[in-house]
């Protein structure tokens, strides 16, 4: 894999990487295990630095909830992927079961919302359309700049 800032490069995080040839396999495969996809579209590093952050996150994310499994979509099907899911904002973790997409988490959070969050996207009933948390200004960061 391929993204790299200074020394951190995302590939040693153990998580695989997907394209549009091998994402549906991907989620096929989260699917029969009974599984919630979480795929991180990043973008790039240099211009988005938080992408780093939400990349070391996600392998906590997936620790703690074991209904998780996780892969990093490839740089060059960012564009289509993120297509597809609808991602708007980089960095965004993108969460899809039983091909559907249960919703997105935008930029990087508190421990506390992504815990919130994905409870409610992984818990919510069946049906419900997709729910996108989008956060450009964390609440705890708005309140200290008094936003």
């Amino acid at each position: 894999m391929e993204f790299q800032v200074g020394k951190h490069d995302l590939a040693r995080s153990g998580l695989p990487e997907v394209d549009a040839a091998t994402v549906d396999h991907f989620l096929g495969g989260a699917d029969e295990a009974g599984a919630v996809a979480v795929l991180l579209s990043a973008g790039d590093p240099n211009r988005f630095p938080e992408a780093i952050d939400v990349a070391v996150v996600l392998p906590e994310l997936i620790a703690a909830r074991n209904r998780l499994r996780g892969a990093i979509i490839a740089r060059d099907a960012e564009r289509v992927l993120g297509e597809r899911f609808e991602v708007r904002v980089q960095p965004t973790l993108i969460f899809v079961a039983n091909g559907k997409t249960l919703g997105l988490i935008a930029k990087i959070q508190d421990w506390s919302v992504y815990a919130d969050r994905i409870t409610k996207l992984i818990d919510r009933p069946r049906g419900q359309g997709a729910a996108v948390a989008v956060t450009i200004v964390p609440q705890h960061r708005a309140q200290e700049v008094g936003l």
